[in-house]
């Protein structure tokens, strides 16, 4: 049995969450709502200590780290979609795209939306309040980033992350106009992976991704979102606000 804690489809959580309706595997998720601060309250802590999302639970085993779950959902289920190249050349390709947005394209995303959405989250509370969620938080880093996103990064440091998101982009752009998708000629983890952050970019980040200045990134996106299991993902996971333990066959 499969069980996927996550904050439903963006970001990191979208990465096993869209591999495991691409391989058509059967799960249950299970929302874990961050404006409720869910992922810091004991029960979930008990699932990951860490207090991070997305977790899979599959039959008592917990995998945690939104890659590393993607890379054993291929182990764990061999006969099912394949999400991984056969040939050990193109593995490297797509393992070099997982860890790129791991290690870079993914933090200085992440940093901007810290800014713009969990700032003012954070602000919204009364200092009692803040400190007390802060003091649920088990990793110490991410206390410090909590306070950071509410104090307001400095300007430099936003100015330094757009500055990588414009290489990101740029990347992504260069690669996609000389191949169909990241790892080559077949849809991978790399693209699973990488469209996890750059999906909404077009709306969020509209003035360095568009249809002028990106189009191969543009066209890219718009051709994941039209794929079935992608259309599938995100039709589902809007119920899972209202009807968090149903299970779904992909």
């Amino acid at each position: 049995m499969l069980t996927l804690y996550s904050f439903g489809p963006g970001a990191n959580s979208l990465k096993p969450l869209l591999a495991l309706y691409e391989k058509g595997l059967e799960f249950t998720p299970r929302f874990v709502d961050p404006t409720r601060f869910e992922h810091h309250e004991d029960w979930f802590k008990k699932i990951n200590p860490r207090g991070q999302v997305p977790a899979l639970d599959h039959d008592g085993h917990i995998i945690t780290e939104s890659t590393v779950i993607c890379e054993y959902l291929e182990d764990a289920f061999p006969e099912a979609p394949r999400l991984r190249p056969v040939d050990p050349v193109n593995i490297a390709e797509m393992r070099v795209w997982t860890k790129w947005v791991d290690e870079y394209f993914c933090w200085c995303v992440s940093t901007i939306g810290w800014e713009r959405m969990i700032g003012p989250m954070a602000r919204a509370l009364s200092d009692e309040e803040f400190e007390a969620k802060v003091a649920r938080i088990p990793v110490p880093e991410q206390r410090t980033k909590w306070r950071t996103a509410r104090a307001g990064f400095p300007k430099d440091v936003l100015a330094e992350e757009m500055r990588k998101i414009g290489v990101s982009v740029n990347r992504l752009e260069m690669r996609l106009a000389e191949s169909p998708w990241l790892a080559g000629d077949e849809f991978t983890l790399a693209d699973v992976c990488n469209f996890a952050i750059a999906n909404g970019m077009q709306n969020g980040f509209s003035d360095i991704v568009n249809r002028e200045a990106t189009p191969h990134l543009v066209a890219w996106i718009e051709k994941i979102n039209d794929r079935p299991a992608c259309k599938t993902m995100f039709a589902h996971s809007k119920s899972e606000f209202a009807d968090r333990g149903r299970k779904v066959t992909a």
